[in-house]
């Protein structure tokens, strides 16, 4: 089977429920969403897997403080998570708890693997741990905070902590893992992100502590009472447990090793250090890919509670429709860097782009068909070398150029490939002018319209995968059937001849984009 046929696995880091989903959940969705539907599109098989990861000390104690049941907290929790993936059209396959008992027999079978492999041993931690990060933390690594607070790298406080803990020998792996980051320079992306990595494991790793017994909230190490996993063992196990490991047939078989893992910046160390030894340890497969995307920052700000800058994702994609959300998180932030938005970026952005230029074409396209044609669309027309120049732009656009990007998660540099397309068809529409051919030439006004229709076609299937709700509305219009809307579609030389033969006529369109207003009392900062 060739490579862009083959199954494809894909997944958002396992978001911790201790509060409700922000700005930065909805990104990293959204981004593994489209780059799900995408591979779809091009025929691939694909499993996207996301979730929640439920233990750890962080939830015991949100859950303490709040006089309630772990477990109530994390359904709570979890809950707003599915509305989130909802609301913004996020395609998941599977939704793993790492509460579920399916999830709890993955982890014990890797944990055990890894025993058996002679990597696990029992002894006495002392050291920091930030509560915060779920993580350990060497001395060399802390900073002082004011009042004498140790800070962890990430600015979290860390508090001494002594206990009989079970620890992973990671040191072993040292040279391994530096193997893996040589022979596989894209296993770490962007190359910032791999760098740091690369630093961190030259300056030596010491064996990790991966039990806790200071509380009972998470998965019990098989054979040792009073221990519970690290949180980080039983979150990464999730890649696993997704796909229904211990069992190696179904799904595992098929979609293991992942294609990519899709995190947060602040989290890498874990998928790229950890992950990969606990897996070689474990005698499974490494993924090929680990993607540390970088923050959304609201005017340039990181936010924070403090602040008073954090945003709901929910409440965004209700004030500005969850397509325009979905294109301006994609369009205007280079993925791999850290982005900025605001209320008028997103409003700027949507009116010029998606209202003004995609959203004006199809419409004025449409309508000139329905007015002027009574809706027929016609195969039985005379070529021009402009339309032929036409099209040659925006099938480059579609089925070669924003493709070509995508796969390499420059989502951005894929959308403004498929935007000049957009531009090059309303600069035709300008200089051909149908409405001024109707009483000139309308066989001419014909030949135009058909080419337009042609064009709005492959310009909608290809950023179906950023704005899927907005291209299937329009592709029902133009009475593209459901399963002709992927890539393969592009390539077919006589879809538009069997559309005209079955007598399909053109309504009167619906306006795709609305164009959007400032909510009233915003303005530039």
């Amino acid at each position: 089977m060739s490579e862009n046929k083959a199954p494809f696995y894909i997944t958002t880091a396992i978001s911790y429920p201790n509060g409700r989903p922000h700005i930065g959940h909805a990104y990293e969705a959204i981004a593994t969403d489209v780059m799900a539907r995408f591979q779809r599109s091009r025929g691939r098989d694909v499993r996207m897997v996301t979730g929640t990861d439920e233990h750890g000390l962080k939830m015991f104690q949100t859950a303490r403080d709040q006089g309630r049941a772990t477990i109530d907290l994390a359904d709570e929790m979890s809950e707003y998570f599915r509305e989130m993936y909802a609301k913004l059209n996020i395609s998941y396959d599977n939704f793993m708890r790492t509460s579920d008992a399916a999830h709890h027999a993955a982890s014990q079978a890797i944990w055990r693997a890894m025993e058996a492999n002679g990597d696990l041993y029992l002894d006495r931690y002392e050291g920091w741990y930030s509560v915060r990060d779920e993580a350990f933390y060497d001395e060399s690594e802390l900073a002082e905070g004011e009042g004498g607070i140790r800070l962890s790298p990430q600015g979290t406080p860390v508090e001494w902590t002594v206990e009989e803990s079970w620890f992973f020998r990671l040191s072993v792996y040292q040279d391994r893992l530096l193997a893996l980051y040589r022979d596989q320079p894209d296993f770490i992306r962007p190359e910032s992100r791999r760098n740091e990595v690369l630093r961190f494991v030259e300056g030596g790793l010491k064996d990790l502590s991966v039990s806790r017994t200071s509380f009972d909230w998470g998965v019990p190490v098989p054979g040792s009472p009073g221990h519970v996993m690290y949180v980080w063992v039983d979150a990464l196990t999730t890649y696993l447990s997704g796909l229904g490991y211990p069992d190696t047939d179904g799904d595992f078989g098929k979609f293991w090793p992942a294609n990519i893992h899709m995190i947060g910046k602040d989290i890498v160390r874990f998928h790229t250090v950890y992950w990969p030894a606990f897996l070689m340890s474990a005698g499974l497969p490494l993924p090929k890919q680990v993607f540390g995307h970088g923050f959304l920052l609201n005017r340039g700000e990181k936010m924070s509670k403090s602040l008073g800058n954090v945003v709901d994702p929910m409440a965004l994609a209700e004030q500005f429709g969850v397509d325009p959300l979905r294109y301006y998180l994609l369009r205007e932030v280079s993925f791999g860097q850290d982005g900025t938005y605001s209320a008028e970026a997103i409003v700027r952005t949507a009116n010029a782009d998606l209202a003004n230029s995609f959203g004006n074409l199809a419409q004025r396209s449409l309508s000139m068909i329905f007015k002027n044609l009574d809706g027929v669309v016609s195969s039985d027309y005379a070529s021009h070398e402009d339309d032929r120049a036409l099209m040659a732009i925006v099938d480059d656009a579609c089925r070669t150029l924003l493709p070509r990007e995508f796969e390499q998660l420059a989502f951005s540099v894929g959308i403004e490939e498929w935007l000049r397309a957009v531009f090059a068809c309303n600069h035709y529409v300008d200089t051909q002018a149908p409405w001024a051919l109707r009483k000139s030439d309308p066989e001419r006004m014909r030949a135009v319209l058909m080419t337009l229709f042609q064009a709005v076609r492959a310009l909608a299937i290809a950023i179906r995968p950023v704005v899927p709700a907005a291209a299937d509305k329009l592709l029902d219009q133009m009475g593209v059937a459901p399963d002709a809307r992927d890539f393969d579609a592009l390539e077919e030389a006589d879809w538009f001849a069997a559309l005209a033969a079955s007598g399909f006529t053109v309504g009167q369109p619906v306006p795709l984009f609305p164009r959007l207003e400032l909510p009233e009392g915003a303005g530039e900062a």
